[in-house]
């Protein structure tokens, strides 16, 4: 299993929607290296929902629930999409302020590669973020 992070402006796509809507296609990445990353991800695995620009905190836990295909919302076929489903909201939202003071995150992506959209995580800074949260 492996393990990623993806993000949206709450006001754009909230975790509470995602949550109410059950399942998505994380669609509208037009980024080479988060397309890339979005066809390495595998059924199954999990994923970190973060909010950005607002709250900049990590806030749920979701799965891929169906591995890349073609974006729907293009007709180019350089742009993919996977479909995502939410696992559970986190106790406690974890700030990036938290994530940039704790020392064993200090190569974690979301400090390192702060902009890239959609990127990995390594399993040992995904338990250290559910440590955070309280999980």
């Amino acid at each position: 299993m492996n393990y990623w992070l993806i993000k949206s402006e709450p006001f754009k796509y909230s975790f509470d929607q995602f949550v109410a809507d059950k399942k998505t296609f994380w669609d509208g990445v037009r980024n080479y290296q988060a397309r890339n990353n979005l066809r390495e991800m595998k059924k199954g695995d999990l994923l970190l929902f973060y909010h950005s620009n607002e709250g900049k905190e990590i806030v749920g836990i979701a799965k891929i629930v169906k591995e890349a295909y073609q974006d729907p919302t293009t007709d180019d076929a350089n742009w993919v999409v996977v479909d995502v489903a939410p696992v559970k909201k986190l106790k406690n939202p974890v700030t990036l302020e938290m994530v940039k003071k704790d020392k064993r995150l200090a190569n974690m992506a979301l400090v390192k590669l702060m902009r890239l959209s959609v990127q990995p995580v390594r399993k040992e800074e995904f338990d250290i973020v559910l440590e955070l949260a309280g999980e």
